[in-house]
Order: C-alpha cells, then sequence, then structure tokens
C-alpha cells in the first residue's frame, strides 16, 4: 500500500513541476467584463495569448496580459532546462478562473429625494500555465 502511496506522491509533484499558477487579487473591473476577456485565452498556446491581449480593445486584457506574463515567469523558473518547450508552442494556458471580489458599495442620488446603492465591483483572477499533453500516439 505504502508503495502505491509514494508512487502517485511522485506522479502528483511530476505534474505540479510542470504546472506554475499566478494569481491577481481584487482587480478593480467586474468579473463579467474580465470573464469575456478570460474566455479568449483559455487552452490557447502562451506566446498567441499574450498577442491576442496585446491588441484586444478591450480594458480587461491589460490587467490579464500582466497576470498571463507572471505565470510565464513562474513556469520559467520552475523548468529552467525545459526553456526551448515555451518556444516550440509546447505551454499552453491551461486554466483561467475569474472569482468575484469585494464590493465597495457607494451612494449615488436618485430622483424624489432619494439615494440609490452603486456597486463598484472588483475580481480575482486565477491563470494556470501548463505543458500540452503529449498523446501516446505521437510519443510512439
Amino acid at each position: 500500500m505504502s508503495v502505491r502511496k509514494h508512487n502517485m506522491a511522485e506522479r502528483l509533484k511530476e505534474i505540479k513541476k510542470q504546472t506554475a499558477i499566478a494569481k491577481l487579487n481584487n482587480v478593480p473591473t467586474s468579473p463579467r467584463k474580465m470573464r469575456l476577456v478570460a474566455d479568449i485565452i483559455r487552452g490557447v498556446e502562451v506566446n498567441k495569448a499574450l498577442d491576442i491581449l496585446k491588441y484586444s480593445k478591450k480594458e480587461a486584457s491589460v490587467r490579464m496580459e500582466k497576470v498571463l506574463r507572471s505565470a510565464i515567469a513562474n513556469w520559467e523558473a520552475k523548468n529552467p532546462e525545459d526553456r526551448k518547450e515555451l518556444e516550440n508552442g509546447n505551454v499552453i494556458v491551461s486554466t483561467v478562473m475569474v472569482d468575484g471580489g469585494r464590493i465597495l458599495k457607494r451612494i449615488r442620488t436618485a430622483p424624489q429625494g432619494r439615494a440609490a446603492r452603486i456597486r463598484k465591483r472588483s475580481n480575482h483572477i486565477t491563470i494556470i500555465v501548463g505543458k500540452k499533453a503529449v498523446k501516446e500516439e505521437e510519443a510512439k
């Protein structure tokens, strides 16, 4: 039993080594707007994703690009010997998560002497970058 657990632990450690994570919390953009940008780059090769974000008109893409560059740097730090994989296009954006952050509540004047609430939303971005899964047939 312990040998099997040890093998599984080694395999998990190897999988963790091939992925890198970057997070950015409390980004002052609504999660809905940020998810539109996240959907564009999910599952795309990292160099292509950087190009997409660079030439996107959306304001949210600037911050998404910053987090993606951080994730790539983290991946390079974890895998210094696999630098060629990055240039060959074998590293992809495997996961992009955009979660709701804190909401700042402000008050604006409304008609007939009333007050209306304004909810200024923010979000948390998490990007996981990893190696492209090589198919069994290609490996042989």
